[in-house]
């Protein structure tokens, strides 16, 4: 069965839960969405509220998944993580992760801890 676009997506996602649960993690949610924009994976590292952006890049003749992370999407990563803080846990430390996979077999993924400075 080949995957399309919204499929793969998914798949990476759901591959990132794994691999961030082996790593000691919890998932609280997937794919919130607020008005500011949408956070793939919002996770907890004992204390600390981790908000994961979760990127696949199979072709090579395009941006790599990290630079796919443009000073926008960062812009409305942090926004709708600053809603999410207001409304579910306010005076809670946070920070920004990354979790790259590099092909469609979602190995070995790249894992960046504090991508995203605010």
């Amino acid at each position: 069965m080949k995957l399309n676009k919204n499929n793969k997506g998914l798949a990476a996602e759901a591959a990132a839960v794994v691999f961030l649960k082996q790593q000691g993690m919890e998932l609280l949610t997937q794919n919130y969405s607020c008005r500011f924009g949408e956070i793939d994976l919002i996770m907890r590292d004992k204390r600390t509220l981790v908000f994961v952006e979760v990127r696949l890049r199979s072709n090579p003749h395009f941006t790599s998944a990290a630079e796919s992370i443009h000073h926008h999407k960062q812009q409305k990563l942090i926004r709708a993580a600053q809603h999410y803080l207001q409304t579910h846990a306010p005076d809670t430390a946070c920070r920004f992760d990354v979790v790259l996979f590099h092909d469609t077999q979602m190995r070995a993924p790249d894992w960046i801890r504090n991508a995203i400075d605010t």
